[in-house]
């Protein structure tokens, strides 16, 4: 069912890569749900099913070869300023400090940054955890901390979509789960609507309202699944029977029956 309200819509959205003298590789087919203003939705599923290209046409890097996706009831056709990505690996720019690094959407957009710029990059900055890291190279900082600068880089110019690429697959398992739980204190404190890709059951069960579980290649929905645990989500959510109960559901839809059980 789409919500009234959606903020984003994916609509029978089928993808086909054709490379000359080679046989065509449909990589998505018939896609279709919704997203709500400010709610967090996770895509799980197999390696090659697709998840990257669907964030890809939702930013307007690509048009899909079927179907078409909104934002904000318009057909996108080409990148908007009201949706921004976070990539697997940070993409810092190493010539320019932690704060010039955050604030280069702007240098990019209009040719320069003035003061309010750089206060509003130390205010992100702060949000994120890396309040007196301004001034700091990025090759100074841990692959978690650079991940932290991608994030507030992304919040920068205020988008309403935020749509996130594994952004944490690179960091060690400890990193990855202080990431999961700043990155649920940020949206509790600038709500976004969030598309987040992952490979992690547990980390979508943490951290979305809904989880969209894809098949193997061409990807398509096998379930919609409906997280319904207490926000503020904190340490004690992941001891939730709940919690478990919904892991072990999704767990059931992407893995071998013979590994199932």
């Amino acid at each position: 069912m789409i919500a009234p309200a959606a903020a984003i819509r994916f609509l029978g959205v089928g993808h086909t890569f054709q490379a000359a003298a080679q046989q065509p590789i449909q990589t998505l087919r018939d896609l279709t749900f919704d997203v709500a203003r400010h709610e967090f939705v996770a895509v799980v599923g197999p390696s090659g099913c697709g998840k990257s290209t669907l964030l890809r046409l939702l930013t307007g890097l690509m048009r899909p070869t079927a179907g078409k996706i909104e934002v904000f009831g318009l057909a996108v056709s080409k990148p908007r300023d009201d949706v921004a990505i976070v990539f697997q690996t940070p993409t810092l720019l190493p010539w320019f400090d932690v704060l010039g690094n955050v604030t280069f959407p702007v240098r990019h957009r209009e040719g320069r940054v003035d003061e309010e710029d750089r206060q509003d990059g130390r205010k992100l900055l702060a949000l994120v955890g890396l309040a007196g890291f301004e001034h700091r190279r990025i090759d100074e900082l841990s692959g978690g901390m650079q991940q932290r600068v991608a994030i507030a880089r992304a919040l920068l110019l205020a988008p309403d979509i935020l749509v996130m690429d594994e952004p944490f697959s690179a960091l060690d398992a400890l990193t990855r789960d202080a990431m999961s739980f700043e990155l649920l204190k940020i949206s509790e404190r600038q709500p976004k609507t969030v598309i987040f890709i992952t490979h992690s059951i547990p980390e979508a069960v943490l951290l979305a309202d809904r989880i969209v579980v894809m098949t193997e290649r061409p990807g398509t929905i096998r379930d919609v699944v409906d997280v319904e645990l207490e926000r503020p989500r904190t340490m004690s959510t992941l001891n939730d029977r709940r919690f478990n109960e919904i892991s072990t559901y999704i767990r059931s839809l992407l893995l071998p029956k013979a590994l199932v059980g």
